[in-house]
């Protein structure tokens, strides 16, 4: 580790620090359906949807409308992606004349698109058409993230309202968080990328000759406008296999530090967004800074295991850390850091190979999904995944000190904490149960390529990235087969909307509740007793969860390769 490191790493959380209270304004007003300084512009363009809609924006919904047109507008638009996959051989706009989508691999991209995880068991550049690219996956790129946006403002009102029966119009949250934050900071995001060098283009590829003097065609595409929307909106699906690591994505030191802020962008600002809902910016506050307290745990660690030689490293004579998998216009510092902003937010976005990260480098990123990406998270799941441990832990205080649990003004009974454990239970339910099914099933052995406790790490991680809705890979699993497409793609779905609807409920039952005053008895939810709570939680949770499938893949290959055995 070296000075320079820790001084990117510092730059990088005291930049998000800076920026969370404007985008959290911005996200306020959104939240309250107030004017911003884009109505002028693009007013009538929302006005004008609601007309064509036939859509009342003044017209609220319960939880359980709410929910239901967002479950039929997320199943709508799934099926559209896997009718346009399908049919891709036969649309414009395909220069390479890609083939259409087989049937498995096209229910897994749509399944992976609609619930924000982006997971890619196939190369963009050579199996999807630029067409698909923009019509079928990066406009789930914007609806997805705007309808994880859309369940945290639900939430934020479930407990900012009293005795109230609705919790928003999910048509309004949408129209609005789409076009007046994802669409124009897209916008000027992307045109800063095609300044530094990323392709935005219909042209279908380039040729380049290498130094030995070999050819090479480099597929080219509408690549920046893409890029944009799946940093802000925490997607993570990359124009190329390679990801965030080929330079026609991320060209430079200083595009990768804009894009490790971006992923963080929204998620830190949702923090400041629910304190001013709930009338105590403190409590924001407070949230912010347990994630950041697990963030930088975290990157303590990974940045540690990565910028130190292994054992077998050091007898071979290797020093100056593992570069193995790593851009080296990136460096460690850059590709460690990169790696646990991706998986603390539910990204997925890749700089460097994870499946070439040391053993317990690696480990970081898994159990960072593990958690349920709560760590700033995906752009609105991140909040509202962290406000269900809140309800957890005010639960557990409540017990510890004999009172009645009580949270930003909210009664926290049975129904809301049996409600919580029910959306967190999705977790280790499909995490551990789909790497148990594919540890002992003939065709999910096949898929990995290393053998034992990395093997098992591989199989592992795919399943935490998946109902994480992450999205990112070891790299070392074969999953673009019937097995793992259909698996993966029941993980992606009962990891996004099994916890959403949960969600939804307890936002609709803390609004028909009247607001409690804070008192004498009352415990306090922003100081450093508070903080240190949740961080416990969250790690107790996850690491009694986890804990044994960790040890069984990450932890005993950090063992075995101690011992000088690699697999």
């Amino acid at each position: 580790m070296t000075v320079q490191g820790w001084a990117l790493i510092a730059l990088f959380v005291a930049i998000l620090a800076l920026t969370t209270k404007p985008i959290g304004l911005w996200l306020f007003a959104l939240y309250e359906g107030r004017r911003t300084p884009l109505h002028a512009v693009l007013g009538p363009v929302e006005r004008g949807f609601y007309r064509l809609s036939g859509i009342d924006p003044a017209k609220e919904q319960g939880w359980r409308a709410y929910a239901l047109h967002m479950l039929l507008f997320q199943l709508a638009t799934a099926l559209l992606t896997y009718f346009l996959l399908r049919v891709q051989g036969f649309l414009p706009l395909n220069p390479r004349g890609l083939p259409g989508v087989g049937a498995d691999g096209a229910m897994n991209a749509a399944i992976s698109f609609v619930t924000n995880t982006n997971w890619q068991w196939y190369a963009g550049e050579s199996t999807v058409s630029n067409l698909s690219q923009m019509l079928a996956l990066a406009i789930h790129n914007f609806l997805s993230a705007a309808t994880g946006i859309a369940i945290a403002f639900a939430l934020f009102r479930g407990f900012a309202r009293r005795e109230c029966a609705t919790v928003g119009n999910f048509w309004a949250d949408m129209t609005r968080i789409t076009l007046y934050i994802l669409v124009p900071i897209c916008i000027v995001y992307a045109l800063y990328l095609v300044w530094s060098g990323v392709p935005q283009t219909f042209a279908a590829s380039i040729d380049a000759h290498t130094l030995e003097g070999a050819k090479q065609t480099i597929a080219l595409g509408p690549i920046a406008s893409q890029e944009a929307i799946k940093l802000i909106g925490t997607n993570g699906g990359g124009f190329f296999n390679a990801n965030s690591a080929h330079p026609f994505e991320n060209p430079t030191a200083l595009t990768n530090l804009a894009q490790m802020l971006s992923i963080f962008l929204l998620g830190t600002g949702l923090t400041y967004t629910f304190g001013k809902a709930v009338g105590d910016t403190r409590q924001g506050w407070a949230i912010l800074a347990a994630m950041t307290i697990l963030f930088l745990a975290g990157v303590a660690v990974a940045y540690g295991m990565e910028a130190h030689s292994t054992p077998l490293m050091h007898q071979s004579g290797i020093t100056g850390g593992n570069m193995e998998g790593k851009e080296v216009r990136f460096g460690i510092v850059g590709s460690a850091l990169f790696a646990v902003v991706t998986t603390a937010a539910s990204c997925g976005a890749v700089n460097a190979m994870h499946d070439s990260f040391t053993a317990l480098g690696g480990l970081i990123p898994m159990f960072n999904m593990q958690l349920g990406e709560v760590i700033v998270g995906g752009v609105g799941a991140g909040i509202y995944g962290f406000l269900l441990f809140a309800i957890l832990a005010v639960f557990v205080a409540g017990l510890m000190v004999g009172r009645t649990p009580e949270y930003v003004g909210k009664k926290i009974e049975a129904r809301e904490v049996k409600l919580a454990v029910l959306a967190i239970a999705v977790l280790p339910l499909m995490i551990l149960g789909g790497s148990a099914i594919a540890s002992v099933a003939q065709a999910g052995l096949a898929g990995p390529l290393n053998k034992g406790p990395h093997g098992f790490s591989e199989i592992l991680y795919a399943f935490s990235s998946a109902t994480a809705n992450n999205g990112s890979a070891f790299a070392g699993l074969s999953a673009g087969t019937p097995f793992y497409n259909a698996l993966l793609g029941i993980a992606m779905w009962v990891g996004r909307f099994f916890i959403i609807v949960p969600v939804l409920a307890i936002a609709g039952s803390l609004a028909a509740k009247k607001h409690v005053p804070a008192g004498a008895g009352s415990f306090p939810t922003t100081g450093a007793l508070w903080i240190g709570l949740l961080v416990g939680i969250v790690l107790i949770i996850g690491g009694l969860t986890f804990l044994p499938g960790l040890a069984l893949g990450p932890i005993a290959d950090h063992l075995t390769a101690a011992a000088g055995q690699l697999f």
